[in-house]
């Protein structure tokens, strides 16, 4: 799976999800999802349920940051690494 893979599987549950009552919103890679009041905190935990349903990625509290969880290229690349992490472990 490559990042844009990610981005477009994270785009699709967070406007399926959390945008149906925007419709037409166009929610692009780098978009500030928490300053942009895309994502409150119930939205975090919806999208970090999805991470772990979706890749069997488990987020641990201190990895739920900004720099991690602020965009959605951002989810994408947090993803890509837990993923590269676990296949190496």
């Amino acid at each position: 799976m490559t990042e844009s893979e990610v981005v477009a599987k994270v785009r699709e549950f967070i406007v399926d999800n959390l945008l149906y009552m925007r419709p037409g919103f166009v929610l692009g890679d780098d978009d500030r999802l928490l300053e942009g009041r895309i994502l409150d905190s119930m939205g975090v935990v919806e999208v970090l349920t999805f991470l772990t349903t979706e890749f069997g990625i488990r987020v641990p509290e201190a990895d739920i940051r900004e720099s991690n969880f602020g965009s959605l290229r951002a989810i994408a690349r947090y993803a890509m690494e837990s993923l590269t992490a676990t296949k190496g472990a």
